[in-house]
This record gives C-alpha cells, sequence and structure tokens, in this order.
C-alpha cells in the first residue's frame, strides 16, 4: 500500500501563490509516476500535472506557465508550485501516485478568492 498526504492548501487572492506537498509511504523504493489532479464543484476529476522518477513533466493546458511540478526522490515527496493563481483554480487537489497500482490521497481544498 502507499499512503499519500497532502498538505499546503488554503485560502489565496487571484494572482497569488501556493505551494503543494504531498508525501508518500509504504515502502516503496520508487514510485514511477506521481501527479496532482483537481476536482471543481460539479465537474469531473481532471489532471493539472505529473511527474516521473526520471523527472518527465506533463502539464494540463489551463496550467501550463503558471504551475510547476517537482518531486525529491529521496523524500518520496511531490510538489506542485502554483503562481498567479486565478479563481477558476479553485478545487480540491488530489495527490496521485502509481506503482502496481494507483493510489490517491484524500485531497486538500485550495480557494482562490478576493
Amino acid at each position: 500500500q502507499v499512503h499519500l498526504v497532502e498538505s499546503g492548501g488554503g485560502l489565496v487572492q487571484p494572482g497569488g501563490s501556493l505551494r503543494l506537498s504531498c508525501e508518500a509511504s509504504g515502502g516503496w523504493f520508487s514510485i514511477p509516476t506521481m501527479g496532482w489532479y483537481r476536482q471543481r464543484p460539479g465537474a469531473e476529476r481532471e489532471l493539472v500535472a505529473d511527474i516521473t522518477d526520471d523527472g518527465i513533466t506533463k502539464y494540463a493546458d489551463s496550467v501550463k506557465g503558471r504551475f510547476t511540478i517537482s518531486r525529491n526522490n529521496a523524500k518520496h515527496t511531490i510538489y506542485l508550485q502554483m503562481n498567479n493563481l486565478k479563481p477558476e483554480d479553485t478545487a480540491v487537489y488530489y495527490c496521485q501516485a502509481t506503482t502496481t497500482r494507483c493510489f490517491w490521497g484524500q485531497g486538500t481544498q485550495v480557494t482562490v478568492s478576493s
């Protein structure tokens, strides 16, 4: 099993920044892919960004140029630096890890509002 713990969500003004963190535990030497998804009210969960253990990244078009995903393999932790936040970014953000199965965190709320 992989247990994921997210942190860093909160309330921020438009144009502001937040950094999300997700630490994975469970004894895995390497987690090939980890990423961030988000779910807006009334919408399906969507990919925000993911990253392989080789550092290859992928971003949703809506966040390109504003968000940056990174990882620390030794700490089994990924980060999502979110800059120039917009009200449309308001969502519950979920951490995801893929080994032989997919695992999910419980989510952290990000609210962008004046």
